[in-house]
């Protein structure tokens, strides 16, 4: 029986790799476990059985927001907590999240998701994306059959919500495979873009997925044309998705050799998005656009910021760059005030990491 009143669901499928490992660090927690599956053919089913309060079976429907769903509505809870089967939980501060679900009742949570990244030189990085993962099952469904999104259960057309944040450490493994691995979920995700497409041609968080995808592809051309059409197609700079979108293409416009593009994209969207991510971004711009002086302010801005700890090991990339420029710049004495801040980052990348 759960201990606190929050159910945590999860949608699995061949996920033997992960599954116990997640079970495992979400048991001590007390929180009712369902796993719901859909079509496994290993030991996924066996081993949630271990640990799972329930474990239920889906029958799989091309749509990750229906699976999400029904297992939602076989909780016995009305908070839900969604993670995946590759997401590994370190902590969770229950005394204040039951504050906030007093509080902000009609709000969903929210917390850092970090990820460990397999690149491309056989290297792993971790980057932090804010996640929208805890809500109320009475006022919230999942829609999208893929990379779904929270709506209003009464009012669907609605596009923002308001959330609060979640003190708790949740780390995501599953974009730490091998290229082939990578290149499969990719293409699985095209293909579920695609009908979403054909559904509806005109929705940009569709076409700005799209981009997301072929850009780990390496498709940069095509990652260039989704994210622009993407951006041609929606102007509101409060949608959730909007300052990733714009950071993306930035990204995209530097592997196609389009520097001064990949800066302009960013300082014409500078005034809505003040983050230390974005800010980053644009300090790489401006690097990759030979304008060291301005990706230098960049650098040491990024690193002020309150958001700072949402760069991931970004963090510690800046603090290389900025000591790698000043030594450029025959400043050894301004690169060595950095140091201490440099070993720190690298100390807590290598932590979650390792975690």
């Amino acid at each position: 029986m759960s201990k606190i009143p929050i159910t945590v669901c999860i949608i699995a499928k061949n996920e033997e790799k992960y599954i116990e490992g997640c079970l495992q660090h979400l048991k001590p927690f007390g929180f009712e476990i369902i796993v719901t599956d859909t079509g496994s053919t290993d030991r996924t089913k066996e081993i949630a059985e271990k640990y799972a309060d329930k474990v239920l079976d889906f029958e799989w429907i091309d749509d990750f927001a229906a699976a999400r769903n029904f297992c939602a509505e076989h909780s016995t809870n009305n908070w839900i907590l969604a993670l995946d089967c590759d997401e590994y939980m370190n902590t969770f501060n229950y005394k204040d999240i039951r504050i906030l679900t007093q509080k902000l009742p009609r709000c969903v949570g929210q917390f850092p998701l970090k990820n460990l990244v397999a690149v491309n030189d056989g290297t792993t990085r971790y980057t932090v994306d804010t996640v929208t993962r805890f809500y109320n099952k009475k006022r919230y469904k999942w829609v999208n059959p893929i990379h779904e999104q929270l709506v209003y259960i009464d009012a669907p057309e609605r596009i923002e919500y308001s959330c609060f944040n979640m003190p708790t450490e949740i780390i995501h493994h599953g974009y730490n495979i091998s290229p082939e691995e990578m290149v499969e979920k990719q293409l699985r995700n095209l293909r579920l873009l695609g009908k979403q497409l054909e559904r509806d041609p005109k929705d940009a968080y569709t076409w700005f997925q799209i981009g997301q995808s072929q850009f780990v592809l390496t498709n940069y051309d095509r990652a260039v044309n989704a994210y622009e059409m993407s951006l041609s197609l929606e102007s509101n700079t409060e949608r959730y998705f909007m300052e990733v979108l714009v950071e993306s293409l930035s990204k995209a416009y530097i592997n196609v050799n389009r520097m001064q593009d990949a800066v302009n994209i960013l300082l014409e969207y500078a005034d809505s998005f003040k983050t230390a991510k974005y800010t980053f971004a644009l300090a790489d711009a401006y690097r990759e656009n030979r304008q060291i002086i301005q990706a230098l302010m960049m650098y040491i801005k990024a690193t002020t910021m309150k958001d700072r700890d949402e760069l991931g090991d970004s963090l510690f990339i800046c603090y290389n760059n900025i000591i790698a420029i000043y030594n450029e710049m025959g400043q050894p004495d301004m690169a060595d005030m950095y140091k201490d801040l440099y070993d720190k980052s690298r100390q807590e990348r290598d932590r979650v990491m390792n975690a």
